[in-house]
């Protein structure tokens, strides 16, 4: 069994009032963050107020520190076949950092295959998924000689089967099983039930079977992968599904077996998550007890476990409207364009001001973006200091995973740009957009 502690779920996602009206904890903050010699807040020796003035708001900052200690956290618990799930976080700064910190990629469409070699990320290093790969997608694949296909579908083999014959190649495959384990997290991130769009299934014989097609079909079937959902504090659902899968792995004589990524970060006061490291030994003790070979290849795809924490976002007060009795709305400057996370999943952050990151947070407001919707709500009950006002910086912790990577261009609004610091010094790595920039694809 997995060790007690790391089965734990999170702690209640509502502490107690005094714990979510003080400080910020800093846990929720990238590795490299401090107070500055003003109560500021500083990250990779940056002052972040000085930093706003010079790129303006909103904008992503990233911890360069923080996502590279991360990458070699998950290189050295998982060895060098661990992917990066760059679905989390992509850019060709990014993809670059995980490439040169020794993790693959997993990428999972035509784009985000192109951004991984537009960065220089060998072809080898890359894992391709998609439950729905197009023909220009596989093609694609196989012309870059990727070096693990993750195989979806019956379709998809026949797809796979035709371009391989014309390309005379032999792609190495990984057959994607649905174990029929259902994580606890939100129904939207769950991926390892039964009904699922994603992989075979496993109690149907479908995953089974799809091995023997693939090895007919001439593919070089090498390990299977399974992804049981995301956000995941649970770990005794990965024991569950290595139960599962190392049978049918002993069944194949296959050498790899992948188990995905979803673990979960804390985003809220009152939540915590265990490590890549502490992640890495559990799946372990979970895979030898179910009788996976010291000789298999086990690995894993962190995404939002590397990226989440590395940044915060900061936005502008642009408006305070107290509604007597009811609640207090605090409306920035950008919204579920940049961070569609609430809207989508009902997903918690807290708020504080980078101004005064040590500051107490007793007053509870609603902060809300821009958008033409009552629905574009950041953070439901945020506490912040009681001198919020218009003009203030206000940032949200926690936001370096499925935020840029889900950024939209709603209401015509332009996407922020992305900022790595580190040593004292910062770079744009992803341009803000302008409004040049949306009308570029007008006819």
């Amino acid at each position: 069994m997995i060790p007690d502690p790391l089965v734990e779920p999170p702690a209640a996602a509502t502490p107690p009032l005094d714990a979510a009206a003080g400080p910020l904890p800093f846990h929720l903050l990238p590795d490299t963050a401090s107070i500055g010699p003003t109560g500021g807040l500083q990250i990779g020796g940056v002052d972040v107020a000085e930093l706003i003035g010079e790129v303006g708001t909103p904008v992503f900052i990233y911890d360069e520190e923080h996502l590279r200690r991360r990458c070699r956290e998950a290189r050295e618990a998982f060895g060098p076949r661990v992917a990066y799930a760059s679905k989390a976080f992509l850019c060709k700064a990014m993809a670059a950092l995980a490439h040169e910190e020794g993790c693959c990629i997993d990428v999972s469409t035509g784009g985000e295959l192109a951004v991984a070699l537009a960065a220089g990320v060998p072809a080898e290093r890359l894992v391709m998924h998609g439950n729905n790969k197009s023909p220009d997608e596989l093609e694609s694949a196989l012309a870059a000689g990727v070096g693990r296909v993750v195989v979806d579908s019956f379709d998809e083999i026949e797809r796979l089967s035709f371009l391989s014959k014309a390309r005379r190649a032999r792609p190495k495959v990984w057959a994607r099983v649905t174990p029929g384990v259902e994580a606890h997290t939100h129904e939207y991130v769950m991926t390892g039930q039964e009904d699922s769009k994603f992989g075979f299934g496993l109690a149907s014989g479908a995953a089974a079977l799809a091995v023997e097609r693939l090895r007919s079909a001439g593919a070089e079937v090498v390990g299977l992968h399974a992804h049981i959902g995301s956000q995941i504090f649970a770990l005794e659902s990965y024991e569950r599904a290595l139960s599962l899968l190392v049978p049918l792995y002993l069944e194949h004589d296959l050498e790899e077996l992948c188990i995905g990524g979803g673990l979960g970060v804390a985003y809220v006061v009152g939540e915590a998550a265990p490590s890549i490291s502490e992640w890495a030994a559990a799946l372990k003790q979970a895979a030898r007890a179910a009788g996976l070979p010291g000789s298999a290849v086990l690995s894993a795809e962190p995404g939002r476990a590397i990226a989440a924490a590395a940044a915060v976002t900061c936005y502008t007060v642009g408006t305070i409207k107290e509604l007597p009795g009811v609640r207090t709305y605090v409306a920035v400057d950008g919204g579920m364009s940049d961070n569609p996370r609430p809207v989508l999943y009902g997903s918690g952050y807290e708020a504080f001001l980078p101004r005064a990151v040590g500051s107490e947070r007793p007053k509870v407001v609603t902060v809300v973006g821009k958008h033409c919707e009552s629905g574009d709500v950041l953070v439901r009950d945020a506490h912040v200091p009681a001198d919020l006002a218009v003009g203030d910086v206000l940032a949200t912790p926690v936001t370096g995973a499925y935020g840029y990577s889900m950024a939209s261009n709603y209401n015509q609004v332009p996407r922020p740009p992305v900022v790595f610091v580190r040593d004292g010094n910062w770079r744009v790595v992803v341009r803000r957009e302008t409004y040049a920039d949306l009308l570029s694809r007008d006819a």
